[in-house]
C-alpha cells in the first residue's frame, strides 16, 4: 500500500473551497449562459498557433475557448464538476482538475492558456505553483498565455462596488505567503458586470510566456521584479465579488436553498436574486511579472 502527502501549496484553503469552488458549482448554468464573447487578445493568441498544436485550457469554465481554432487540438480542465459537465455535453475533451496540480505529463502540449483563473487562488505560493504547472506541461519553445484582473481599472467606480475582504477572513484563510491585508475603504455589496461585454470595463493584466531550455534572465522580467511594495501596501487586493443568481433560474433549487439556510448566500429581494460572494485577489501592476520572474525555463515574450 502506498500513500502520498499533499504539499501545503496543493492543499486548498477554506476560502477557495467556500467562495470559489462551491459558488461556481452552484451558479454554473447561469454563469455559462453569460460567457460567450471571446476576448480579442485570447482569440488572437489562439489563432496565431501552428496548425496541429495541442492546447490546454486550464480553468476552462464553460469551454468557450475550446475548439476556437479548428486547426488545433484542445484539452480543458476546471475545478468545477458542473462546468466540466457543460463542456463535456458540448463534445469537448475535458476533466476535473486543480490548477495547482494538473494531471498531465511534462512537455505534452504546444500551448496553454489560463484565462481569469489565477485571481481565484488565495496565496502567492498557489498562484506561482499554478504558473509553474502551466509551464511544466508545455514543451520547450511552447507558449503560455495568462490573464488576470488588475487593480488598474479603466472604470474606478466598478472596483469600489466590490467588498474588501475583512480582517477576520484574512487572518483565518489567507496564509503568510501572501502580502498583508491592504487598507480598506467603506464599500457595499453591489452588482458587478455579469456579461463579457460589460466586463470590458475592467482592465486585465496579461502575459505571454515562452518555455525555454534554461532559466532566462529576461530584462523585462528582472525590471518587473522591482515593484514598489510600499505603494502596494496601500492598495486593497483581496475582495468578495458578488454573483447575482436570478430567482427564476432552475439552479435556484437545492444548492441555493441550502446556501441561503446556511448563510452562505443571501437574498436580494429588490433585484430578485440570490447573491453569492466569490473570492478575488486583484493583481497590481507588475505582480504577475514578479511571480513569473522566479520560475525556471520561462521568459516573458509579451505583456499587455
Amino acid at each position: 500500500m502506498s500513500c502520498w502527502r499533499v504539499s501545503s501549496v496543493q492543499s486548498t484553503p477554506e476560502i477557495e473551497k467556500k467562495y470559489v469552488h462551491r459558488v461556481y458549482d452552484a451558479i454554473a448554468p447561469h454563469f455559462s449562459a453569460t460567457r460567450f464573447a471571446k476576448w480579442p487578445k485570447v482569440a488572437g493568441f489562439l489563432n496565431s498557433l501552428r496548425p496541429g498544436s495541442i492546447v490546454l485550457d486550464a480553468g476552462c469554465g464553460n469551454g468557450k475557448y475550446l475548439g476556437f481554432n479548428p486547426d488545433c487540438f484542445f484539452i480543458g480542465c476546471d475545478i468545477s464538476p458542473p462546468l466540466i459537465e457543460i463542456c463535456s455535453g458540448r463534445g469537448h475533451e475535458v476533466l476535473v482538475a486543480d490548477a495547482v496540480n494538473l494531471p498531465y505529463r511534462d512537455d505534452f502540449g504546444d500551448a496553454a492558456i489560463s484565462i481569469a483563473v489565477l485571481h481565484h487562488l488565495s496565496t502567492d505560493d498557489r498562484r506561482r505553483k499554478a504558473i509553474e504547472e502551466l509551464i511544466r506541461v508545455v514543451r520547450r519553445g511552447g507558449l503560455v498565455l495568462i490573464t488576470v484582473w488588475a487593480r488598474e481599472q479603466e472604470d474606478k467606480s466598478l472596483l469600489n462596488k466590490w467588498t474588501p475582504l475583512c480582517e477576520k477572513y484574512n487572518e483565518e484563510w489567507v496564509d503568510q505567503s501572501s502580502p498583508p491585508l491592504r487598507s480598506q475603504s467603506a464599500t457595499l455589496l453591489e452588482s458587478i458586470a455579469e456579461t463579457d461585454e460589460d466586463a470590458g470595463l475592467l482592465k486585465q493584466t496579461d502575459v505571454e510566456l515562452k518555455k525555454c531550455h534554461d532559466a532566462v534572465k529576461d530584462k523585462t522580467i528582472m525590471d518587473c521584479s522591482n515593484t514598489n511594495t510600499d505603494q502596494d501596501e496601500k492598495n486593497q487586493q483581496e475582495y468578495f465579488v458578488p454573483w447575482h443568481l436570478p430567482f427564476h433560474r432552475a439552479e435556484i433549487g437545492g444548492a441555493s436553498a441550502a446556501a441561503l439556510e446556511n448563510g452562505f448566500a443571501k437574498k436580494d429581494e429588490k433585484k430578485g436574486t440570490v447573491v453569492y460572494n466569490r473570492y478575488y485577489h486583484v493583481f497590481v501592476e507588475g505582480e504577475l511579472q514578479r511571480l513569473v520572474s522566479g520560475i525556471k525555463n520561462a521568459a516573458i515574450v509579451d505583456q499587455f
